[in-house]
């Protein structure tokens, strides 16, 4: 074993490594048949929640009136530490993973964040580790990151229009900021970037062409994403989704699409090439066209709970156990039983689930990650 890799068992001090739970083993864990959920779904991405803070109060995730001043956030005792964050990250990968996507919240508010994404790209068996960012520290934080090992990023951005920018993020005007961000992030190669909209009718819709306008030609991939109901706080209505197939044919009547479907199983965007070679853009239509079928996405909150759904309502605490001491092969068991119990596919029933007399209250957004 490599110094570098001893060191994330060894250490026990510093600032995000107060909460280091021994292994009873530094040897590296040997990759075993990963499980699958009741309808044969395997474990292949794995969400990393490192913050529940955010620099904005995005409408349909953190709404001001709720995540006011004195709303209670977590600690940081309360959240999982680096070292604490990689192992758990490392049995995921014994099970399976091969994706990891850091989120918040906003994850850059995380200090020393590329100190993580160094420990996590070590990991033997990862072969992609991303950033989701709604983009304002990005311009200070690109070039550390990507020296430190990250493959790309993903920027939150629903529109180009200052006004509505500012309407939509809770009232920051910090959309030069974002775009500065993008253009540091292509600078410094994490790349391929994706820039995630989330639509919605009467809001933000009539500006997705000229979102897509700006970024058609620059090698930045526009995805747009129906508006979900995820989370309770989000005033959501059916009547605010604009159904991806309605987006595609406004922007396929102004720049002809060719499709190129969805680059692996699992994987959540349907993608169509401009037919003039300008790049590409997708479409994510969780509403319209579920695809729970196919879901391998696993989720970790910044407080180390296990949620196997964006619109889950409860988590499987792996902090306690962590906390406490478990081996590495109680842990993989605890992660094991829990993918092999589930029966997920909110999308698919939403309907019913939405009708349902006293619905159970879904896990924040800004706890998970999107």
């Amino acid at each position: 074993m490599t110094l570098r890799k001893r060191s994330l068992y060894l250490r026990g001090h510093g600032r995000d490594n107060a909460h280091m739970a021994p292994t009873d083993s530094p040897i590296p864990i040997t990759r075993a048949r990963g499980p699958r959920d009741v309808r044969g779904r395997p474990m292949h991405d794995l969400r990393i929640s490192v913050m529940d803070r955010c620099n904005f109060r995005c409408t349909y995730c953190m709404p001001r009136e709720t995540y006011h001043e004195r709303y209670r956030f977590l600690k940081s005792a309360e959240r999982l530490s680096f070292d604490e964050i990689v192992r758990i990250a490392r049995l995921f990968v014994a099970l399976g993973v091969r994706k990891l996507r850091i989120t918040g919240g906003e994850p850059l508010l995380r200090p020393n964040l590329a100190d993580l994404v160094g420990d996590l790209t070590t990991l033997a068996g990862v072969e992609d580790v991303a950033l989701t960012t709604n983009g304002v520290l990005l311009a200070k934080y690109a070039s550390e990151l990507k020296a430190a090992g990250l493959d790309r990023v993903t920027v939150s951005l629903d529109s180009i229009d200052p006004q509505v920018f500012r309407a939509l993020s809770g009232d920051f005007d910090e959309l030069d900021a974002v775009l500065e961000g993008l253009e540091h992030a292509q600078r410094a190669g994490l790349t391929p970037i994706k820039v995630n909209a989330v639509i919605q009718r009467g809001i933000n819709d009539a500006g997705a062409l000229d979102l897509a306008a700006r970024f058609r030609g620059t090698g930045v991939s526009v995805r747009f994403i129906e508006y979900m109901d995820v989370g309770n706080r989000n005033q959501w209505t059916p009547e605010l989704v604009v159904p991806s197939s309605e987006l595609h044919a406004r922007i396929h009547a102004r720049w002809p699409l060719v499709p190129r479907g969805r680059s692996y199983v699992g994987e959540v965007a349907d993608h169509y090439a401009y037919a003039d070679g300008q790049g590409e853009i997708g479409f994510i239509s969780s509403v319209s066209q579920p695809f729970c079928g196919d879901c391998s996405r696993a989720r970790l909150s910044s407080d180390g709970a296990l949620y196997t759904c964006l619109f889950a309502t409860h988590g499987l605490d792996l902090r306690a156990p962590l906390r406490a001491g478990a081996s590495d092969e109680e842990l993989l068991a605890i992660i094991r039983g829990r993918w092999s119990q589930r029966a997920d596919r909110y999308s698919e029933l939403r309907a019913t689930q939405r009708a349902a007399a006293a619905p159970e209250r879904k896990v924040e957004m800004n706890y998970i990650g999107g």
